[in-house]
């Protein structure tokens, strides 16, 4: 296993840190999620596996929170708020 770092924008609360924690554990092979909201930092432990880790970004884009450097406009914005609701109805 290999510890993996990715910073993400978009990322404001709780609610959007169940989301992201959700969404990344649910790829094969990763392990230990943790969420820093204040970094905006995702953490994970994965084996080392560059198709996986772009795969994992992709699919945070998709969801509002893309890397921190890629493309982040309103329609992305719009995307995490939804999906940060989606995260504070889960955490209930």
């Amino acid at each position: 296993m290999k510890a993996y770092s990715i910073f993400v924008e978009n990322l404001k609360c709780g609610g959007c840190a169940n989301t992201i924690r959700k969404t990344v554990s649910k790829f094969s092979d990763v392990q230990k999620v943790e969420v820093d909201v204040e970094q905006s930092r995702i953490d994970f432990e994965l084996e080392d596996s560059k198709d996986q880790i772009d795969q994992i970004k992709q699919k945070l884009a998709q969801i509002g929170y893309p890397e921190v450097g890629a493309a982040n406009n309103f329609v992305t914005e719009a995307k995490s708020y939804v999906s940060c609701a989606i995260g504070r109805i889960g955490a209930q």
